[in-house]
């Protein structure tokens, strides 16, 4: 753990914070704010139909298959550890990211979208593939795959199920290892399903979890209305106010405040250009829109849910709780002993579908390093076992694995997106374009360009 402390501390402390920030601010001012000017627009896309195609995987579908990974522990169990450890300011500095980042978003989904290619089910593609092909660099692309599986569809799943098993032995008092291995059979009843069973069940699950979630916060925060002004005061002062930058505070609360919006959110990993890939549209920045969306649905609607419970329910931030048991246990002073039977139940609808939506990156990212039907088996068990293995580790160990993981993976992303950006920049620049034409439904070919795109396939 020490080990694991020394390398997480120096990657985020270092390396991560600045390059996401910056690669932020950067996507963020060549979009012109595309994440809040087109915000309409990413609505209006979500429940459009006119791409749908039979046996093609739709936009919506791309979307919650994003969000099943994205709306996961992070949301409950997340969010609480950064409150624990970085105060209300986390909080904040989870907002900022969110806002700013959702551009990296966009851009990193366009892309994946402009150099997806042709598979046996539908389409495919993520950021090996626009390394490989956009780049021209594909050691690149077989080193982000590896990446990719190993922080996905394994190090991502064993926390999910650790935080699972918790929150369940909190509510009912079962044993970690019986828990994890229901999970782990259930899981890899959808895992050996395929891409389609994942989407199916996705687009049930994840709509369902997130308004029940959704709609149980608003009530909380309803009861508690005229606390609201005081507690967003509390969060901004306490990420801002001169006596926390006097006392190092300030540093604790974007540390944990950007990592664990990061670990939530997923803006800028190259996570969700995995499924915006698997999408059939007409033109690109349609994904890359909707993913974006995916960002401000996450952090600003679900994680701003879960922390608003935990700073109302004045449960004591002094350590002594920490991860989905902060969140269960805030939820009990609100609405009584049911309120951790609430979180536990929650949890498995969140857990267990960022289980498949991590599963299938890593699976579209064997399948770009080989075709061999006895590895994407193998890689299938391996995920599976790593669901059983997080029923039984401790959380300091999932956590900080899946830390060190995520942000190698950030930063290879990083640069294959930055090097990549202009391409997202003029696909966005055609969209309006046609749009200000009065073109309903944007169509793209790459003939549209003035310059030859390398390594497109599907346009």
């Amino acid at each position: 753990m020490q080990l694991i402390d020394f390398i997480n501390n120096f990657l985020w402390s270092y390396v991560l914070i600045g390059t996401l920030l910056a690669c932020a601010v950067w996507f963020t001012l060549k979009t012109h704010f595309v994440q809040f000017r087109m915000i309409g627009e990413m609505v209006r896309l979500l429940v459009d139909t006119s791409d749908v195609k039979r046996g093609h995987i739709s936009s919506f579908q791309a979307f919650t298959i994003s969000l099943a990974s994205r709306v996961g522990t992070g949301n409950l169990a997340g969010v609480a550890t950064a409150i624990a450890v970085g105060g209300p300011g986390a909080v904040f500095w989870m907002w900022i990211i969110a806002l700013i980042s959702s551009a990296s978003a966009f851009v990193e989904s366009t892309l994946a979208q402009l150099y997806k290619v042709r598979s046996e089910q539908s389409f495919i593609g993520g950021p090996a593939y626009y390394m490989k092909l956009g780049l021209r660099k594909p050691w690149m692309g077989v080193l982000f795959a590896v990446l990719i599986i190993a922080t996905f569809g394994l190090a991502f799943n064993s926390v999910q199920s650790n935080t699972l098993c918790a929150a369940f032995e909190m509510a009912f008092g079962w044993n970690h290892t019986y828990t994890g291995l229901a999970v782990t059979l259930l899981s890899a009843v959808v895992f050996f399903g395929g891409v389609k069973r994942i989407a199916r069940v996705s687009s049930v699950i994840v709509p369902f979890m997130a308004i029940g979630y959704i709609l149980v916060a608003l009530v909380i925060l309803l009861i508690n209305i005229t606390e609201l002004p005081a507690l967003i005061a509390w969060i901004v002062e306490s990420a801002l106010g001169w006596e926390q930058v006097a006392g190092g505070g300030v540093g604790a609360a974007l540390m944990q405040g950007i990592k664990r919006g990061l670990f939530s959110n997923e803006a800028g990993m190259g996570s969700a250009p995995n499924a915006a890939a698997t999408a059939h549209t007409s033109h690109p920045v349609k994904q890359g829109l909707i993913q974006a969306l995916g960002v401000f649905t996450d952090t600003l609607l679900i994680c701003s849910c879960t922390a608003f419970i935990i700073l109302c329910s004045g449960v004591p931030l002094d350590g002594s709780l920490n991860g989905i048991q902060l969140t269960q246990e805030a939820l009990r002073q609100e609405i009584g002993p049911a309120g951790g039977i609430f979180v536990a139940i929650a949890l498995f609808f969140f857990a267990f579908s960022t289980i498949l939506g991590n599963y299938y990156y890593g699976e579209s990212n064997i399948l770009y390093l080989t075709g061999r039907r006895w590895v994407l088996n193998l890689y299938r068990l391996a995920a599976a076992g790593m669901v059983c293995f997080g029923a039984i580790a401790t959380l300091e160990m999932v956590w900080g694995l899946a830390d060190i993981t995520m942000a190698l993976m950030t930063l290879c992303n990083l640069v294959a997106i930055v090097l990549l950006g202009k391409y997202a920049f003029r696909l966005l620049q055609d969209y309006r374009q046609q749009k200000r034409q009065g073109t309903k439904n944007p169509q793209f070919t790459a003939s549209r360009l003035s310059e030859q795109i390398p390594g497109v396939s599907c346009w």
